[in-house]
């Protein structure tokens, strides 16, 4: 079963863009904020993703089960992203108990970690690191209905409505082929759900059957999510065995000359780099890197120089705050592997 309409053109896109600080007036709706008689856009909706192949009735049972949510909408205005520096942010997700449990995570399925780096040239650390920073490797998946958040969003944002009609209507496929109830299955107030917290298109376009036993189940199978998250970063460009980061020297506070911190594919020259004093300390294959300036507790900054793998992880989360906390726990995660084995 596939639901009609042409949005999963989006599938593509990393959750980070979705975090727009948009100002939102308050709002109050009543129980029949989601009913197609009231409102002409969800008519629109409903008539758009009905078809032959999944009944009006199905549609217009999910919606009738669907709660606005002001604190959804309330929480898309405030991303830890657009408020926190590198310190603080890194304080958030890279401690020793997450390194910890992250190494024990990988043990734990040893054998799928080892596979999903065979098929996908994605290192177990970097799979640990995601499924780590999202959910804590499975601890906290969200307390939010997906249903009401995407619902609240899809037809309340007021800036990225399409966006999450397209969302809604791939979670309800998602449900509606896995004969999972759309009331059931919890995630973050932005429609993530499961381990590695993949957006409903995103469910749709990468998720595996790791463990073959017929269904892609990221919510309770973390063999599932593994090979999904492999799978993932496989699709987007990672390259087996290539570098993430290179640390850097710079001056004490990062020249106004350069773009700092951009997630776009590498953009600037070492060359030009090096001209304003900012330095690898390491071999680079490649000459372009995206420069990185990573402001510390003390007011120094550390410099770092990403690759293309590094590119690879903002399209997970387009921040690039979060691809530097999965790569530093990745790090930290290996080299307690390491100790041990």
């Amino acid at each position: 079963m596939k639901w009609s309409g042409t949005r999963l053109h989006w599938q593509k896109l990393g959750l980070a863009l979705l975090l727009c600080g948009v100002s939102l007036p308050p709002v109050a709706y009543a129980a029949e904020d989601f009913d197609p008689t009231s409102h002409a856009d969800i008519q629109r909706w409903v008539d758009d993703v009905s078809g032959p192949d999944v009944s009006r009735d199905a549609v217009m049972q999910a919606l009738r089960h669907a709660q606005f949510s002001q604190e959804v909408l309330d929480a898309m205005q405030g991303a830890v992203e657009r408020r926190l520096n590198w310190h603080e942010y890194r304080d958030i997700f890279v401690q020793p108990e997450r390194v910890r449990e992250g190494v024990a995570f990988i043990r734990e399925h040893r054998d799928a970690f080892a596979r999903a780096e065979r098929e996908y040239g994605v290192p177990p650390a970097y799979i640990a690191a995601i499924i780590g920073v999202e959910t804590n490797y499975g601890q906290y998946k969200g307390d939010h209905r997906v249903l009401d958040s995407l619902a609240t969003l899809a037809f309340y944002h007021p800036s990225r409505g399409e966006f999450f009609r397209g969302e809604l209507a791939a979670f309800l496929d998602i449900t509606l082929d896995q004969g999972i109830s759309p009331e059931a299955p919890k995630g973050s107030y932005a429609g993530a759900m499961g381990y590695p917290q993949f957006i409903p298109t995103s469910y749709q376009a990468y998720a595996v059957d790791f463990n073959a036993d017929g269904k892609r189940d990221l919510w309770t199978d973390p063999v599932d999510a593994i090979g999904s998250v492999g799978n993932y970063f496989a699709e987007h460009g990672w390259r087996r065995g290539a570098p993430v980061v290179t640390p850097a020297d710079g001056p004490e506070t990062p020249p106004q000359s350069i773009d700092f911190n951009r997630t776009r594919e590498p953009y600037v020259k070492v060359a030009r780099l090096a001209d304003v004093g900012v330095h690898s300390r390491g071999k680079l294959e490649r000459s372009n890197v995206i420069p990185l300036s990573l402001a510390l507790e003390s007011g120094e900054y550390r410099y770092a120089l990403g690759h293309e793998n590094f590119y690879v992880i903002t399209r997970y989360n387009h921040s690039y705050l979060y691809a530097m906390a999965v790569t530093e726990l990745a790090s930290r995660i290996q080299a307690s592997l390491d100790e041990v084995d």
